[in-house]
């Protein structure tokens, strides 16, 4: 009897929002501290990267793994979206009379913003997560610690090698996703009407500037980097066990795919401020 007039006692002294208050300020905490760690975690990168020797092998098979077998993805996901975005915007344009602005309008809405964005989302869904669930599954499985003991540097071997061939195969996937996008817009003015591709590939190239081009290329360096070291970061601290394997690809495909939307909007600040 004395213990139930304890509990209920402590229950009418806690007030209703303390437990709602306790949660946002663990939030928080928790919140401010992956942000240190993520910033300690880059700041390793960068110093462990520039130190040799240097891990060229590696390198090449991580970007044979990351670039060469998210092609047929991103090659796939470049062609339906410069045919539907053709699609759709043809009887907008006809409205106006101004269906000949077809072929420039795709170009420039695809090679300023949409082809990098959604190429960048893809590839964090495929690589982001696969980087993350690898990692991941080698800290379970004792692998890192096990090459450690040998006198390697996990780190040098497994993380810089990772995040610098996601970097550079980030562009160059882009690069084609645009090409094919674009090949895909072709095939769509086409469905409805007969247009040459040296008449549509003109009108392309006449109203593209390096304006558009640099600035989209420039900051898929950006995106590339934030996803390996994201899926990087998330898979070499796991620590959950078994569950910890899915968790971190699954945070390394959300928290990446944050990163490129904020680190679009930054440099689309950026460009409007210079241009």
């Amino acid at each position: 009897m004395s213990i139930d007039l304890k509990i209920a006692g402590k229950a009418v002294l806690e007030k209703p929002g303390d437990s709602s208050a306790k949660l946002n300020i663990n939030a928080l905490r928790d919140f401010f501290e992956g942000v240190t760690q993520l910033s300690r975690f880059t700041f390793r990168f960068f110093k462990t990267a520039l130190k040799p020797p240097y891990e060229f092998s590696e390198l090449i098979k991580q970007s044979y793994l990351i670039g060469y077998k998210s092609f047929p993805l991103v090659a796939i996901t470049g062609f339906i979206m410069g045919l539907v975005l053709t699609i759709q915007s043809r009887p907008t344009l006809a409205d106006f009379g101004a269906e000949s602005w077809l072929p420039s309008m795709v170009a420039i809405s695809i090679i300023r913003e949409i082809g990098p964005v959604i190429t960048a989302l893809i590839f964090a869904g495929k690589v982001g997560s696969g980087i993350g669930a690898e990692l991941a599954s080698m800290k379970v499985t004792e692998q890192i610690d096990a090459m450690e003991v040998s006198g390697m540097n996990p780190f040098k071997y497994i993380v810089v090698t990772r995040v610098v061939a996601a970097t550079f195969m980030l562009p160059v996937l882009v690069v084609i996703a645009d090409a094919i996008a674009m090949y895909g817009s072709y095939v769509g003015v086409n469905l409805k009407g007969d247009v040459s591709s040296h008449l549509f590939f003109l009108q392309v190239i006449e109203k593209l500037a390096y304006s558009d081009i640099f600035p989209a290329f420039i900051k898929t360096f950006f995106f590339g980097f934030a996803v390996g070291l994201i899926g990087c970061y998330k898979g070499y601290n796991s620590n959950s066990g078994t569950e910890g394997v899915g968790q971190s690809a699954n945070s390394a495909v959300v928290i990446g795919s944050l990163a490129i939307f904020i680190i679009d909007m930054m440099a689309v600040q950026l460009t409007s401020m210079f241009t």
